[in-house]
Formats: structure tokens, C-alpha cells, sequence
């Protein structure tokens, strides 16, 4: 979710909130003749507001999951999450007097520093990430379709070089026979079309074309597999358009269209690749943050029956 001036209001009411607390828990230090503690009517209101902020943070997965408990808009309980998530940190803080306690409190402490830490980093990464792809990324497609398309992509390019060069000898699986608009294909003037190459022509044959299979058989072909993440020629633009340039410079002209039709797929493969990898970058911290979330709300359970109790 970006952070725009709809989130003003929740911005200005957690900023008064925390003031408040603060205003209150600066006076309850210095007049709590043993220190400030949880079980002290002040902490203990610090503690229960705390934790019930940390329950409706929490309760946005629960909204997820549950069809029927579409309550309120999506945005409303987003907004909620990350504000009043954020000011439970601040509150649960002054309920234990910044102190760790024993040691089921010091793993809790612990688990909310790494779940807010986790949380921050991931409403920083939806600020700059969609930018960024957006730039560096102007092909994106749909991410599960990634590697169905860098198939297909092989698979054309087979038959490319193949119509100039003879037959490949290498095992080509069946790419995917159609892909959706949006895939991001490139033609040789650099505009994006949507429909999977035509079947090539095959080119009169000439001696100079073992140049061109050598180096699609040892530097563009492996890059066009999916499963392949080395650092070959092909990951940087820069070499990768060197290569381009002298495979021009050793083949006759009738060769061209070929290469340019060759490089275009390398772009986009590069493209796809980056995609991937900010996807990973995108949501990759959810696995951290929702699984300790949810430990956090359970340990917090148990330590306020465990304190209530005894």
C-alpha cells in the first residue's frame, strides 16, 4: 500500500495517542516508588490497549482468509494494520517500563522488535519497488506465467536459429502454445507485441552461420532457460550488446534480422528475470513477518492469562 494523504488522519490520531501516553507515562515513572510495572493499574491499561491494537493489526490476515468477515473496506483495516500496529509497539513499551522481565516477556519483546522491523521494511519496499519495475521492468507479465513464457521463448528462438543455420540437435520440450497479451514480446523495432513469433523462413544457408550457432548454442541458449541463474554474458546488458555487435560484424547482412530478433529476446528475458527477482524482493518479507505475527499473538495470549491467573 502506498503512503499518501489518505493516511494523514491515521498519521495526526497515532501521533495524539502516543503523546497522550507518553504525557501520562513520564509522571507514572517518576511518582512508582518501585519503578514502573505491568501489573500497576497505569501499566496494566498501557498493556491491555497495547495488545488490542496488536489484535486488530493482526486481524487483517484473519479478514484475508475468512470470505465472510468482509467488514469495513480493504484500505480502512490496511491503513489500521500499519498505524495502529506501529503505536502498539510504543504502548506495549511503556507497559513494561523498557524492561525485558523474565523470559517469556524478553521473547515477546524480541518477536515484536523483528515483526515491526519486518513490517516497516515491507511498507518501504511497496513504496519503491512498483517504480521500480516500472522502469526496469516495462515488459512485466503475469509472475506465474514467467517461466511458460522464457520456454516459449526458447522455443522460438530454436526454430530462428534453425531456419539460418540448420538443425540444432538439441532437446526442445513443447513450449506453451499461446501466451496472454501482456507477455511482452519485443519485435526487432523494439515495440511489444502479444502474439508468439511466426515460423521463420528458412535462410539460404551460408558458411559464416557457424558463428552465429556457436555462440547461440554456448551463450544465449543457456540463458534462456528458466532454471538458470548463473552470471553468463547474456545478465549484462552491456556485454550482451558487445556480443550482439561483433556477431553483426562477422555475419553477412542477410543474418541480421536474426541477431536483432535474438537480442530483443535476450532484453526480454533479462526483463523477466529482473521481475522475478523484485517479486521475490516485493513479498518475500511476509514470510518473516506473518508467521512471527501470528506466534506473537499467541505468546501475548498466554502471557496475559499467565499474568491475570498468577
Amino acid at each position: 500500500m502506498l503512503i499518501d494523504r489518505s493516511h494523514r488522519g491515521w498519521i495526526i490520531g497515532c501521533l495524539v495517542v502516543l503523546a497522550a501516553a507518553t504525557a501520562i507515562y513520564v509522571p507514572y515513572v517518576r511518582h512508582a516508588l518501585n519503578g514502573p510495572s505491568g501489573g500497576s493499574a497505569v501499566g496494566l491499561t498501557f498493556g491491555v490497549v497495547g495488545f488490542a491494537l496488536m489484535i486488530f493489526a493482526g486481524a487483517l490476515g484473519a479478514r484475508r482468509k475468512v470470505p465472510t468477515w468482509q467488514i469495513g473496506r480493504g484500505t480502512f483495516w490496511m491503513r489500521g494494520h500499519i498505524w495502529l500496529g506501529l503505536l502498539s509497539f510504543p504502548l506495549i513499551l511503556f507497559h513494561g517500563g523498557f524492561r525485558l522481565g523474565g523470559p517469556l516477556t524478553a521473547v515477546l519483546m524480541i518477536l515484536f522488535g523483528i515483526v515491526i522491523v519486518s513490517g516497516i521494511l515491507g511498507v518501504l519496499l511497496q513504496q519503491v519497488m512498483p517504480r521500480l519495475m516500472l522502469t526496469r521492468v516495462p515488459l512485466e507479465t503475469v509472475y506465474e506465467q514467467i517461466d511458460s513464457i522464457v520456454l516459449q521463448l526458447r522455443g522460438e528462438s530454436d526454430e530462428l536459429v534453425a531456419a539460418a543455420c540448420g538443425p540444432l540437435l538439441v532437446d526442445t520440450p513443447p513450449a506453451p502454445a499461446e501466451r496472454r497479451a501482456g507477455g511482452g514480446l519485443v519485435d526487432r523495432v523494439g515495440q511489444p507485441r502479444s502474439t508468439p513469433r511466426a515460423h521463420p523462413a528458412p535462410l539460404a544457408p551460408t558458411p559464416e552461420s557457424a558463428v552465429l550457432r556457436d555462440a547461440y548454442l554456448t551463450e544465449i541458449r543457456p540463458f534462456l532457460d528458466p532454471l538458470v541463474h548463473g552470471n553468463g554474458v547474456m545478465l549484462n546488458p552491456a556485454r550482451a550488446a558487445t556480443l550482439f555487435r561483433e556477431l553483426r560484424t562477422a555475419l553477412p547482412p542477410l543474418l541480421h534480422n536474426t541477431v536483432s530478433e535474438l537480442e530483443a529476446t535476450c532484453d526480454e528475458r533479462r526483463q523477466l528475470r529482473d521481475q522475478k527477482r523484485l517479486h521475490h524482493w516485493l513479498h518475500g518479507w511476509l514470510l518473516v513477518h506473518i508467521p512471527l505475527s501470528l506466534a506473537l499473538l499467541l505468546l501475548g495470549t498466554a502471557h496475559a492469562v499467565i499474568a491475570l491467573r498468577y
